[in-house]
């Protein structure tokens, strides 16, 4: 008997070792290898074939070095499986990286002005984007590159203006790159020439799915060569396949190493639902260099604002049970990870994405999944010809799926319209223990509400919307098929089938346990039609919660700190419910004639905004206090439990150290959103606040207050907030900020401001000077920008 089992025990260990395949990849193997630790292949395809073969789980390590593809790599339901899963993965941490991009060796010449020149090798065809040293350079441009600059690194009226596109001898190949009429994301334009009258001709504009037009102001040009300039830019002659450098000030470009990206994609996994993808992981890769993709195919996200190139540096199609992990994604032109069409439980995990051209992670279905669908903003579907069963059509799209524990930061560096985890067409994803910020956009967006069921937690989501406006650091629309452009329509007809408004989004999203912080929008913004929400236990630091038209909304038990709740253009019974919540203004309410099922119940910390909404019959039940917060200087604003009077109205702490990312290795990268002072009644008696241009503003005259911004005295206007809906100084002022002096005069208060304003020739450009970061700053502010 003993033997019996000895023996069993040495075949269950033999089957073991049989199962774990190991085949081992490096820079200077070779393809005629075994692929064994010693004598390791070139190429990763090379182990891939071998994988095939194999039984069991099989592992690819990758040796140190980077691989430079030519061609994506290319996963298919060969690969991998549930009996079979594979793996490819760094080697015991070693630095591996996966590049997109060519190695150029560029013999240089000087030209002119400190500008260098080089024929380029022949198997280089339009860079697109150039690197010196890893370092992304940016095209001869105008206006030139300014980090300080809101839009774009820096826009001009006159980017187009005759006199300038008269100097230009060969501009076909540029770019005109501007920003919506109403900052509702971007457009892009290749140019082909000028006609005879001089002017640019373009073809593009595809990328923004609300066509009103371009920004007069807000736009910049590259790629031409007369705007060759400036340290740092460079520009490609096709025609003699001659590059042009200016070189960065003490850059030796001798020895530096440049490179350009010539694929779109690096991994792609191309499966479908009848036969997918399974069970692979890719861990602890750094992917670099792809090429910028906004003037490819773009392709509308139904009603939404937004069009999508359907693409990545990691393409996820037809998988299930299939990961990205702890890899670092940077350096990229477009989007980094899309999730298209069918997907189930497959994961990104652990991973850090920065500097990325577009969307981080983008999760979109098959619009042939979608019951009457829509495309744009003003199209719909008769009432007697919309499909009335709920739901999606078939599989094809991306649900069950994870996006747990990723930095994301300093995105969107060539496209607007984009954000940190995009969700459209999907159902069921989790995102979760995210840190995201430095985004042009929202960094959580939801473009409709099919199919629902996403649970959004534990995010830390701030230092948003820094390029364009109106929107916030989570948005959402919800154009579904009830959704209608002429209101009276809508309102006949969800009165008159109220199921239609839950045939899209069929399971509640739910955001909860939430960190946000959006200084030039809203913390927590549902647009269009956004339905069937559940938000409580969020922390919103900064520009409040708005709800504009929508159904069965529940916000409760969230802290809104320096603002409050924006209810706009509500439906009649709208089955909308704010209970609970901390708000710190008055609510902000705009054509709202009925209040939804419940408004009650809330803690106001300002008698005045209490008042004014008994006013509006909301709050019966709702009490005015001036709760005790345990250490909102870092970040905890938890309720003091001897604030009694909070916890009578059912407001319960939750956690303040849960937010962002939580493996270390993260976390140590991580920064954190400014933490404000609450603006709260002191010994009894409320601090004056007003309206100014868009800004929320008051004297400066408290210690509390003096502490949060550094100033040196209680001196000056203090800004709480800044409106959202398109204040005037939102490109110049920020919450936190203290005005100094306007058109050269002292303001230590109120009265000195107004004082200031009238009298100030505002029909001109004045300065102003404002405490921001520790120090004073002074602004130029255009004529005619303030009443």
């Amino acid at each position: 008997m003993k033997r019996s089992i000895l023996t069993l025990c040495l075949l269950g260990q033999v089957l073991f070792l049989w199962a774990q395949n190991q085949y081992y990849v490096a820079p200077n193997g070779n393809d005629n290898h075994d692929g064994s630790f010693q004598k390791p292949f070139q190429t990763i395809e090379r182990a891939q074939l071998e994988a095939r073969k194999a039984q069991g789980e099989t592992t690819i390590y990758l040796r140190k070095g980077i691989y430079r593809l030519e061609r994506p790599l290319i996963f298919t339901p060969e690969d991998g499986g549930k009996e079979k899963p594979l793996s490819i993965r760094a080697f015991r941490n070693e630095q591996v990286t996966l590049s997109g991009g060519k190695v150029l060796h560029p013999v240089w010449k000087p030209y002119k002005k400190g500008i260098l020149t080089a024929v380029l090798q022949d198997d280089i065809r339009h860079p697109d984007m150039l690197l010196s040293n890893g370092n992304i350079r940016h095209m001869a441009r105008y206006p030139n590159f300014d980090s300080t600059a809101v839009r774009f690194n820096g826009t001009s009226a006159d980017a187009t203006a005759p006199r300038r596109v008269k100097s230009w001898k060969h501009p076909e190949g540029g770019y005109l790159h501007a920003m919506h009429i109403s900052d509702w994301g971007d457009f892009h334009y290749r140019i082909t020439g000028k006609d005879k009258a001089g002017k640019l001709i373009l073809e593009g504009g595809w990328q923004n799915n609300r066509q009103s037009g371009l920004h007069a102001k807000n736009r910049m040009v590259e790629n031409i060569f007369e705007e060759l300039d400036a340290p740092g830019e460079w520009f490609y002659q096709a025609e003699s396949s001659t590059l042009y450098y200016y070189p960065m000030p003490d850059e030796d470009a001798e020895t530096a190493v440049f490179e350009t990206p010539i694929l779109k994609h690096l991994i792609e996994f191309r499966g479908s639902e009848q036969q997918p993808v399974t069970h692979i992981t890719i861990q602890g890769i750094e992917l670099t260099q792809t090429l910028r993709t906004f003037m490819n195919k773009y392709e509308p996200l139904l009603r939404s604002d937004w069009m999508v190139y359907r693409g990545g540096a990691v393409v996820f199609e037809g998988t299930e049970d299939c990961s990205l992990k702890d890899c670092y994604l940077h350096n990229l032109g477009g989007n980094a990870v899309f999730f298209s069409c069918y997907n189930r439980r497959s994961t990104v995990s652990g991973s850090h994405f920065t500097r990325i051209g577009a969307s981080a992670v983008c999760f979109v279905g098959d619009p042939n999944a979608v019951r009457s669908p829509s495309f744009e903003y003003n199209e719909f579907v008769p009432a007697g010809k919309l499909d009335r069963t709920p739901g999606p059509i078939g599989n094809n799209y991306p649900a069950h799926c994870l996006v747990y524990d990723n930095l994301i930061h300093s995105i969107g560096l060539f496209e607007k319209q984009i954000t940190g985890v995009e969700l459209s067409m999907c159902r069921h994803i989790t995102v979760s223990h995210n840190s995201i910020y430095d985004t042009p956009r929202a960094g959580i967006n939801v473009s409709e509400g099919t199919w629902g069921g996403h649970i959004i937690e534990f995010n830390d989501v701030f230092d948003t919307v820094k390029e364009t406006g109106d929107h916030g650091s989570f948005n959402s629309w919800g154009r579904d098929r009830f959704w209608h452009p002429h209101r009276q329509v809508m309102d006949s007809l969800v009165n008159a089938e109220a199921s239609l408004i839950l045939a899209d989004v069929t399971s509640p999203i739910v955001l909860r346990y939430n960190r946000f912080r959006c200084d030039r929008g809203w913390d927590i913004d549902l647009d269009d039609g956004s339905g069937n929400y559940h938000i409580y236990n969020n922390l919103c630091l900064n520009g409040g919660i708005k709800l504009r038209e929508g159904f069965y909304r529940v916000v409760e038990n969230n802290i809104i700190v320096n603002n409050s709740f924006h209810p706009h253009v509500w439906f009649k019974n709208s089955g909308d419910v704010f209970t609970r919540n901390i708000v710190m203004s008055s609510y902000r309410p705009i054509q709202v004639r009925h209040w939804g099922l419940e408004v009650d119940y809330n803690i106001f910390t300002d008698s005045t905004a209490y008042q004014k909404a008994r006013k509006q019959n909301t709050d019966a039940h709702s009490i005015v206090c001036t709760p005790a917060f345990l250490n909102p200087s870092r970040g905890d604003y938890r309720i003091d439990n001897h604030s009694d009077a909070v916890f009578r109205c059912g407001f319960r702490n939750f956690d303040m150290d849960r937010f962002g990312v939580v493996s270390p290795r993260l976390k140590a990268l991580a920064k954190t959103p400014e933490f404000p002072k609450p603006i709260l009644m002191e010994e009894g008696k409320a601090h004056a606040t007003i309206e100014w241009q868009g800004l929320q503003i008051k004297n400066l005259d408290t210690l509390g207050e003096r502490s949060a911004t550094g100033m040196d005295t209680e001196r000056g206007v203090y800004v709480i907030s800044v409106n959202a809906l398109g204040s005037v100084l939102r490109d110049y002022i920020r919450p936190n900020d203290v005005i100094l002096e306007l058109g050269g005069k002292t303001v230590n208060n109120l009265a000195d401001l107004q004082k200031a304003v009238q009298e100030t020739d505002l029909k001109q450009p004045q300065t102003m000077v404002i405490f921001r970061s520790q120090k004073e700053n002074k602004l130029t502010l255009p004529g005619n920008l303030l009443k």
